[in-house]
């Protein structure tokens, strides 16, 4: 009897990266990992911790968003690791970040006073901040063919993320001015988004992407009938004309 795989989630830094609910992105992740006939161990790696992405083999390392001073922390234990990380990355490994999670591997975070944040330089481009001007929206995109929903809720953008590296089409948010931009980041398999729900619940079908990428060749996700119903209902609304997206 042949022995059950196990895929190993890093969560770095659960006690600041933790908002909006995000977490349940890992949460979820698992349950489905579980409800397809493997088995998922969730490893979390505090601020104080060496992640285990240094030297064990994990499947896939996700954080979420944060508040932006603890951006920095995250940087003082992330940034002697940027080489390993660059290299897990060029292996296949998967990286999820959502939320601002994902702007601390671009070039530089710029602040309010135009000072800037140095940071680990994985992808091209760089985040802008500016803390009395929240932007919040609903969001519609789309992954290729898979159509996108979910929401926005940052006090930072990011800018100049080169076309090929961009994760999804926006179809619509807000702003009018936004509408044409491209939303996040996609290098290989690592993945930076904006969005926020948490993501992997509203968008069940990328979920399925996630699990794909992790080597699952028959993903089914815990409360699929359900969750899919969720997100038709949520699609017909986004594809409204009339609907306010703010």
């Amino acid at each position: 009897m042949s022995e059950t795989r196990t895929i190993r989630i890093e969560v770095l830094f659960p006690e600041v990266a933790c908002l909006y609910g995000d977490l349940f992105n890992v949460k979820y992740l698992a349950s489905s990992i579980k409800d397809s006939g493997l088995e998922a161990e969730v490893i979390n790696t505090s601020l104080k911790d060496t992640p285990a992405f240094v030297s064990g083999d994990v499947d896939m390392v996700y954080m979420g968003p944060m508040p932006e001073y603890a951006q920095e922390l995250a940087l003082e234990v992330l940034m002697p690791l940027k080489e390993r990380i660059a290299e897990l990355i060029d292996a296949g490994k998967v990286f999820l970040f959502t939320g601002n999670a994902f702007e601390i591997f671009g070039e530089y975070i710029e602040r309010d006073d135009g000072s800037r944040i140095d940071c680990l330089g994985i992808y091209e481009g760089h985040a802008v901040r500016r803390m009395m001007k929240r932007y919040n929206s609903l969001y519609l995109g789309k992954f290729g063919e898979m159509d996108i929903i979910g929401f926005k809720s940052q006090f930072s953008k990011t800018y100049d993320v080169p076309a090929e590296n961009v994760l999804f089409k926006t179809v619509r948010e807000c702003e009018p001015e936004d509408t044409a931009r491209d939303e996040g980041v996609h290098i290989g398999n690592f993945i930076g988004t904006y969005l926020l729900g948490p993501f992997l619940i509203v968008c069940p079908n990328f979920t399925k992407y996630i699990m794909g990428l992790l080597g699952i060749d028959a993903p089914r996700l815990t409360y699929e009938e359900e969750a899919m119903y969720c997100y038709d209902e949520r699609m017909k609304d986004f594809l409204d004309p009339t609907k306010d997206f703010h």
